[in-house]
């Protein structure tokens, strides 16, 4: 796993992106948390307890948050402008690209918080639990939603790689190395 980095989005693509609308996400979200679920079942079984928790997730870097509850009967995540004052269990706020960074196990959690690229609020337990069960899964978003595209998955799976590259060179802080 890497050392943690602050990278972020450029500001002017943080200002293009603050007017859009969120409701076209919601689709692509559920499909790639369906696809993320279908793929690694066992997350449920890794969260116990914690699968009926709500957790906001706020990338620093976007004009939005998400709101995740992967309950087994029916997971859902949401866009949101800013996450809810009440009602979730716990909050993870960072850089996008090391949210997903996290989420695919190439960072540590433990070097990103208490390098304070991400802040945890809330059921610490919980957050261990939804990082547990990630951790041992493996995942990999741009393989788990391509496949989920059946006929269309290699070429999904070519454009995903694409676009985590440009995330990447984006992301990079200014003056340094990309990630590796």
């Amino acid at each position: 796993m890497n050392a943690p980095a602050a990278a972020t989005l450029p500001p002017l693509l943080q200002a293009a992106l603050r007017p859009l609308p969120l409701a076209p996400l919601d689709p692509l979200l559920g499909l790639v948390l369906r696809a993320v679920l279908r793929r690694h079942p066992a997350i449920f079984d890794r969260l116990g307890g914690h699968a009926q928790k709500s957790f906001g997730l706020r990338p620093t870097d976007l004009p939005f948050a998400l709101v995740l509850t992967p309950c087994p009967e029916a997971p859902r995540i949401a866009a949101v402008r800013s996450l809810p004052r009440h009602g979730l269990d716990a909050r993870i706020s960072g850089p996008l690209r090391a949210l997903v960074a996290l989420a695919e196990g190439e960072m540590d959690g433990d070097a990103l918080f208490f390098s304070r690229t991400l802040t945890v609020e809330g059921d610490m337990e919980a957050v261990l639990a939804l990082r547990n069960a990630m951790d041992g899964e493996g995942l990999d978003l741009v393989r788990d939603v391509a496949t989920a595209l059946g006929p269309l998955s290699p070429l999904a799976e070519r454009l995903g790689i694409r676009g985590r590259r440009l995330l990447d060179r984006l992301s990079r802080p200014r003056g340094k190395p990309a990630w590796s």
